[in-house]
């Protein structure tokens, strides 16, 4: 298993649990025992390139590498899989996602944890005509002593309210999994069109894993390059990222910074856009508008009394992944085209909360969820597997196209249904290290 975001700690943890030999290998460290985790030096030094990954268009791009994956970092917001993927991929994830959503507590949180300046975004875009839904969530407060959570939880979460995929790891290791943490997979080995193992470094030290099955869940990233280098040469070709741009505007009063974020939300299907509350962390607010221009950073003054309606975009299929340094993203015209108008709704709804018109300004692109880089009907097929025999994907990179909605549940979901499809064949990591570590590859 490469990779412990969602999707690969959920299929440890079913293999383990099914009596299959697991061994996980996990780029990062576990930060969560760690008093730097959830704080703004830890974020840089867990996220890839100190969080200065950029598509050569410029989209900025956080990309945990840790125990957890991305939801180290995420802001604890769940969606059940949409409908086309039944629909028109003949994947029915309607069982398994429910299944999670029972056995994480999936729900919106409490009224009285929503927040005041989040429901007042939520109250005004109801006067614009839009019918705002409190988020599904992976947070439970009643985990938490105390509860504590606003925009900074994105940088992980310290009261431990949030779901973390490493608490899949962890079950996963109770049922007798192995896991191998700072374990770089710098290639599939193949034989034959069958895959034969990983090859790699742990701490400097190279390594070489013999399995009969290898499942790669590395994420959006670092799944297609892994791919790529075992010939599969479709991988990497296009991708998508939900791309999403944070709109703020000023107001009197106390602004969103200190409420759970994305506690508020709204989907526009027809124009492929889903709307929220959200704002950047205190200290990330002038980094990430400084971007734009040096007036724009000198606005950190008014963060605390800052609204903020963040549009994620269903974005086309475009570009190209090379390397894992080496992205061609950007927006093609009918994105640019949606986005703009999706600003001016966003607009709208900060000016009927109070927001004066000269503060209202948006954040430079981001990509959020790179995804859509092995797809399912061309990379691999509805099982996941990719044409090298005992080679399987399972994360967001499987996507058919932009998700467009939280993606932890979805790929949960994806993860679960391969579990029974690999325990059902037979199949499963049956993992043997042909060179431990401290040996030569």
């Amino acid at each position: 298993m490469v990779g412990s975001g969602p999707g690969g700690a959920t299929v440890a943890r079913e293999l383990a649990r099914g009596g299959r030999d697991v061994l996980l290998l996990e780029r990062g460290r576990d930060w969560r025992g760690s008093r730097l985790y959830g704080t703004y030096p830890g974020a840089l030094l867990y996220a890839d390139r100190a969080a200065l990954l950029f598509t050569r268009q410029g989209m900025n791009i956080v990309r945990p590498l840790m125990v957890g994956g991305a939801t180290s970092m995420y802001c604890g917001c769940a969606a059940h899989p949409r409908e086309w993927w039944r629909e028109r991929y003949g994947i029915d994830l309607e069982d398994p996602a429910a299944e999670a959503a029972r056995e994480l507590g999936v729900a919106p949180l409490p009224p009285e944890f929503r927040g005041e300046a989040s429901t007042r975004i939520a109250e005004a875009a109801a006067r614009e005509g839009m019918e705002w839904e409190p988020q599904l969530k992976f947070l439970r407060p009643e985990r938490a002593d105390p509860f504590d959570c606003g925009a900074h939880c994105m940088l992980g979460c310290r009261c431990s309210a949030k779901w973390n995929a490493g608490e899949y790891v962890d079950q996963a290791v109770e049922a007798g999994a192995e896991l191998w943490t700072r374990a770089r997979v710098d290639r599939i080995l193949v034989e034959g069109g069958a895959v034969r193992g990983v090859a790699g470094r742990r701490g400097g030290t190279p390594f070489q894993v013999e399995a009969e099955t290898v499942v790669l869940a590395a994420g959006g990233i670092g799944s297609p390059v892994l791919l790529q280098g075992c010939g599969i040469e479709a991988a990497g070709r296009g991708m998508a990222m939900d791309t999403t741009v944070m709109v703020y505007g000023t107001a009197s009063g106390k602004g969103i910074g200190s409420d759970p974020p994305m506690t508020w939300s709204h989907a526009d299907d027809e124009l492929g856009v889903l709307y929220s509350t959200l704002i950047d962390p205190w200290l990330m607010y002038p980094i990430i508008m400084a971007q734009k221009g040096l007036r724009w950073s000198l606005t950190w003054p008014r963060w605390g009394r800052t609204l903020g309606v963040m549009i994620k975009l269903t974005d086309e299929i475009s570009g190209e992944v090379l390397a894992e340094d080496q992205i061609s993203k950007g927006l093609t015209a009918d994105d640019r085209e949606r986005l703009d108008r999706a600003r001016e709704v966003a607009g709208r709804i900060l000016r009927r909360a109070g927001c004066d018109e000269d503060t209202i300004v948006s954040t430079p692109l981001r990509g959020t969820h790179p995804s859509a880089t092995a797809r399912i009907g061309e990379v691999v097929d509805t099982d996941l597997a990719t044409e090298v025999e005992g080679l399987y994907v399972c994360d967001a990179s499987v996507f058919p196209e932009a998700l467009g909605r939280p993606t932890v549940l979805t790929i949960i979901a994806l993860a679960r249904r391969l579990s029974r499809h690999l325990l059902a064949s037979g199949n499963g990591s049956r993992a043997e290290p042909g060179n431990p570590p401290g040996a030569p590859a």
